[in-house]
């Protein structure tokens, strides 16, 4: 029986017997079980990611945190222009790891957060922008889209689901979630129907931007985990958004309109009539107001809650050119990658990035404009040349200007 008792495997950290265990993971010199290797994973995984808070909350240490400067140049590097924009993403981004960070003196202050609106016109990088912070930053970040929302009870999804988004991101981790940062896009498309409130039920509109009131205020809301429709039966996750940050973004389209009726009331007077000389007609965006956004639609509750609103510029043609080739992630540099994995070298004229810009420019088609012709161009090439043995190709005017007049996008240019 000793000698039987001298065979049998343990566990060379905790001593259990083999038939104790649910398996033994063999080394050179010893043994493993997999509770012991699941609390070693545990420990490594601790050291390696820094000192943790209560919850399982990764602590942000203040050295490391980007300041605004730094995240705008990290911006700078996949975002063309659109400074203001960022400056003020920026701040906002920088300003809510602070408040994280903030210990309780005594002094009563407590930093309360500034959610942020960004409007522009389609094409403009606003969802760009959104996606290019997300990569630089250390807490979880979602983006949303606002027009699958609608009221309880309709058909769409409910409020919440934006939390769930954020949950996933975070992996169910709740205090990780409970500190993220939500991108609402498509934020115009819940506007009222009209200025005035509606006698008929709006479900998509003013009833979803009354349901986003406490989201955005900062309240302890009741979560699907699996989002959708919420039923009596299904299991909460209770979420506070005391400490989330909300980024909402929005084309507002034909908001200029309303901009420049506000402009035009004020013409009494030899100061008024000063600065509406001064008014740049092409780019009424800079003007926009809060008082903009309620006109357009928007419940005053939720502007409110919007402390921060930022625009971006209209692309002209030189921000256009610039976008096309200049970014870490530029179109252009896609389709030239792209042709490296044929091993064959790809490379454009000069005039075919004008040519291509001043499509852009012709269909209204913004930033993403861009890519849907680039593709129209190189269709035909991407499907003949990965079967020849070219090693190089050069993409000409010419061929450029020939693809475009046999693709149905040439019967825009009469419309």
């Amino acid at each position: 029986m000793d000698n039987k008792s001298k065979d049998k495997r343990r566990c060379s950290f905790c001593g259990r017997d083999e038939s104790d265990v649910n398996f033994l993971i063999t080394g050179v010199n010893g043994f493993i079980c997999d509770t012991c290797a699941a609390q070693a994973y545990e420990i490594s995984q601790e050291a390696m990611g820094g000192a943790k808070s209560k919850g399982g909350v990764k602590a942000l240490d203040r050295s490391q945190l980007p300041k605004p400067t730094d995240i705008k140049t990290f911006l700078d590097e996949y975002v063309i222009g659109q400074d203001d924009a960022k400056r003020y993403l920026a701040v906002s981004v920088y300003n809510h790891y602070k408040r994280l960070l903030q210990e309780d003196h005594g002094d009563d202050v407590e930093i309360e957060k500034s959610n942020i609106i960004m409007v522009g016109s389609t094409g403009t990088g606003k969802t760009l922008l959104a996606r290019t912070i997300a990569k630089l930053l250390n807490v979880p970040f979602t983006i949303v889209d606002a027009t699958v929302l609608t009221e309880a009870g309709y058909v769409g999804e409910d409020i919440e689901s934006i939390l769930t988004r954020l949950l996933q991101v975070a992996d169910y981790n709740v205090a990780e979630a409970e500190r993220g940062i939500v991108f609402i896009d498509e934020i115009d498309k819940i506007a009222r129907k009209g200025d005035n409130p509606s006698i008929t039920r709006d479900v998509s509109g003013e009833g979803v931007q009354q349901g986003l009131l406490k989201l955005l205020e900062g309240s302890i809301v009741n979560v699907p985990p699996q989002g959708g429709r919420k039923h009596p039966d299904q299991k909460m996750i209770p979420v506070n958004t005391k400490n989330v940050l909300f980024i909402c973004g929005g084309a507002f389209d034909g908001i200029e309109r309303k901009i420049a009726q506000r402009l035009n009331t004020h013409v009494v007077g030899y100061t008024a009539s000063q600065e509406s000389a001064h008014v740049d007609r092409n780019n009424l965006m800079q003007y926009i107001a809060p008082q903009d956004l309620k006109s357009f639609g928007l419940i005053p509750e939720i502007i409110g809650r919007l402390p921060v609103l930022t625009y971006l510029n209209p692309l002209d043609p030189k921000a256009l050119r610039a976008i096309l080739t200049e970014p870490k992630n530029s179109i252009i540099k896609q389709y030239i990658k792209l042709f490296e994995m044929d091993n064959i070298k790809l490379s454009f004229e000069d005039d075919v990035f004008d040519y291509i810009v001043g499509k852009a420019v012709e269909f209204k088609l913004g930033a993403r404009g861009l890519r849907s012709i680039v593709e129209t161009i190189m269709m035909d090439v991407m499907f003949e040349l990965p079967s020849q043995s070219k090693k190089t190709y050069k993409v000409t005017l010419a061929y450029a200007k020939e693809q475009l007049s046999k693709a149905n996008i040439a019967k825009l240019e009469s419309a």
